[in-house]
Formats: C-alpha cells, structure tokens, sequence
C-alpha cells in the first residue's frame, strides 16, 4: 500500500512540476524626472541564465524583436525612440541570420516631454524570448510607470 501511495505522489508531484509555465523574463520599471518638464522612463529585463531576449534592431525576417507601443496622453509627448545599449550580435542557425540579443538583463530607456507635473507613461511592451533549446511564443506585457 505503502508503494502505491509513494508511486501516485510521485507521479502527481512529476506532473505538476513539467507543467509550470515559463517566464525566464522578469520586467521592472522606473522613472526619474530631468527637469521640470522632462523625464526618462527606464524599463528592465531582468533574464534568466540560458535564456536571452531580441534587440529592437533584428532585421526582418529573424526572430520576434522587442517592441514598445506607447500609448497617446495629453499628459506627455515621446521625445525620440527608445534607446537601448550595445546588443550581442551572433550567428543563429535557427534564423539563418546574425542577430541582436541581451542576456541576463537590459535596461530600455524613453525620454518623454511632460505637460503636466505627475503623470503615468503607459504603453504595451511585445517581446520573445529563447533559449539554446527552445523559443517561447512572442508575449505582450502591459505597463504604467509613474513619474512624479
């Protein structure tokens, strides 16, 4: 009796265990004011060891690259594109191309031109994330990162 209930356990444990989701990336966000009437919002991809996620810069045709949808405000205005730093750039046969990606972690910078005192820049993040092993579907994160 003894081995059929350590046998299902075992069993019910090993199943539960595979059929977890992976997220191997974590987000975080900040922001810090320049001036009155400028600020920067930082956001983070904080990655899992193994895994790496896809520079803006990916030409067509490769892998998913990360992309920031802002959304319009009458409070704050997008002063240029989204900056980020110097990428690894490799061969990947997956995608028969070289491309540009980040491990461990990458900070995304936007400089925004405020209207009003305190304000959230809102938006829509869409990334994808792959391993040696495999690739996850592309994801959409929402954020609101306040200024203050």
């Amino acid at each position: 009796m003894k081995k059929i209930i350590f046998t299902a356990l075992t069993s019910i444990i090993g199943t539960v265990a595979y059929s977890q989701i992976l997220a191997p990336v974590k987000w975080s966000y900040a922001a810090k004011k320049i001036d009155k009437e400028q600020a920067v919002v930082f956001i983070k991809a904080t990655i899992d060891k193994g895994w790496h996620i896809y520079s803006q810069n990916v030409a067509d045709g490769g892998p998913v690259k990360t992309s920031f949808r802002f959304d319009k405000s009458d409070d704050y205005t997008l002063n240029g594109n989204t900056s980020e730093p110097k990428a690894v750039s490799k061969y990947e046969k997956a995608f028969s191309m070289n491309v540009q990606y980040f491990e461990q972690s990458v900070i995304f910078q936007q400089k925004v031109k405020l209207k009003n005192g305190q304000v959230s820049v809102n938006g829509t993040l869409n990334y994808m994330v792959c391993s040696n092993q495999q690739c996850l579907p592309p994801e959409d994160v929402e954020f609101s990162i306040p200024v203050k």
